[in-house]
């Protein structure tokens, strides 16, 4: 989860000094807030929520997709945002208006007369806030780090409770193995509401029976009680009673047909009659969600590699997991045409860059590595040397700019792939209105 703030959210900076840690995982000021709100987390919509370390935000996508494909009205809460703050709140199918948002937190601030408080427990107070006050069908909620002490937390009845694919990240918060991470992440299981997951590691299979079974609830574990594949372009996925025939995912490679098939075992799972199979193949076709591996067709970085005969992507994957997962995908679009893959990457310096570039080896021709705007960004030269060190050869590049002229110098033109980092994702976007997500 990032909080990364730009010139136009600048009314949103005063609530920075509330707490001084960006990170500071507890319930209890949580709790009080709410209780001071009237406890908004309780009169919302029936709730999906969602937890995970990769694809939270593409099964999101998928349930909303598939749930308006219905006719349903669903409110939404994602982290982080990508260019403007108010993408984070999706009110009956709409992003929250600046002067909305400005009216709730002014609210929740009022209520947390000043005490003590994260940046991200205020604003996901305030979306709770603005959900209860806003009539819908559904309500789609993001975990933003972790599960047990995640601010979202505080929801104690969800309909459903959704596991995407959990690894090793968030260490420095979560625990150094994979067991404790999935500790952290099981914290969302709750009685009363089913429990879907994605395919996981076996490690984290038995945390998360262990977190169902105390719980008192059924879990529902990809490859185990249900399974989604590719056919011959189709999305096919066989639960333990029916096989849906369902279009093939909008959002492009391999790993998202596993997306597409958690957001529909949640559905199911959810058990709305109205999100029906036609429902669910409409949503699937037409998902939308920026930055995960995302075709860039307009702004001025994409307009330059157009005139260089160039396809632009850009992919927002921090993390081993999410390298191997866009690995494969920049993969097929090499052994389509026989063009080399270019990389422009940057990363937070606390991630694990060579183990994330490690997945590029064999893949990509050469890494152009560059720094952003923002909090604990590596500086360049860190990020190509991390790229050598996983076996790739990288150079260090002055900006954006400079890197994507570099690999576009490159013979034969490449596909070129901007990756690393929601951060730098966020500033290619931000370019031009024309990419700013809506």
């Amino acid at each position: 989860m990032t909080d990364h703030l730009r010139a136009h959210d600048a009314a949103l900076e005063r609530l920075r000094a509330l707490h001084p840690l960006k990170i500071d995982l507890s319930l209890g000021r949580m709790r009080r807030l709410c209780a001071a709100l009237g406890d908004p987390q309780d009169r919302l919509p029936p709730v999906i929520h969602v937890a995970g370390t990769n694809g939270k935000g593409s099964t999101v996508a998928y349930l909303r997709h598939m749930a308006e494909a219905a006719g349903l009205k669903v409110h939404v809460f994602t982290s982080p945002h990508l260019v403007r703050f108010v993408e984070r709140i999706r009110l009956a199918g709409a992003l929250i208006t600046e002067e909305h948002l400005a009216s709730v937190l002014e609210r929740v601030e009022a209520a947390n007369d000043g005490q003590a408080i994260t940046f991200f427990e205020i604003t996901t107070a305030a979306a709770f806030v603005a959900f209860a006050e806003v009539p819908a069908d559904l309500c789609i909620v993001e975990v933003g780090l972790g599960g047990v002490l995640d601010a979202t937390n505080v929801i104690t009845q969800p309909a459903v409770s959704v596991i995407a694919p959990i690894d090793l990240d968030h260490r420095e918060f979560l625990g150094d193995t994979i067991e404790k991470i999935a500790v952290e992440k099981a914290g969302i299981i709750k009685p009363g509401a089913p429990a879907v997951s994605a395919r996981q590691q076996d490690a984290v299979d038995e945390v998360l029976d262990t977190a169902a079974a105390l719980a008192g609830v059924e879990l529902t574990l990809m490859g185990r009680e249900f399974d989604a594949w590719e056919e011959r372009g189709r999305l096919l996925v066989q639960m333990e009673d029916r096989l849906l025939d369902l279009p093939a995912p909008a959002l492009p490679g391999e790993h998202q047909f596993a997306n597409a098939g958690l957001a529909v075992a949640a559905l199911l799972a959810l058990d709305d009659p109205r999100i029906n199979e036609e429902a669910m193949g409409r949503g699937i076709a037409g998902t939308v969600w920026p930055a995960r591996f995302q075709r860039l067709t307009a702004g001025p970085y994409a307009e330059t590699a157009q005139k260089a005969g160039a396809d632009l992507w850009l992919d927002g994957g921090h993390n081993p997991h999410a390298g191997r997962a866009v690995a494969r995908a920049v993969a097929d679009l090499a052994a389509r045409d026989g063009r080399p893959v270019a990389l422009i990457s940057g990363l937070l310096a606390n991630k694990d860059a060579a183990g994330f570039f490690e997945a590029f080896r064999g893949v990509a021709t050469k890494v152009f590595t560059v720094t952003f705007e923002g909090h604990a960004a590596a500086s360049a030269a860190e990020t190509a040397a991390a790229a050598e060190l996983a076996g790739l050869r990288a150079a260090a590049c002055d900006s954006l700019d400079d890197a994507l002229a570099r690999a576009l110098a490159l013979d034969p033109v490449p596909h070129v792939l901007i990756c690393g980092s929601l951060y730098l994702a966020g500033e290619v976007l931000e370019a031009s209105e024309e990419t700013w997500p809506n």
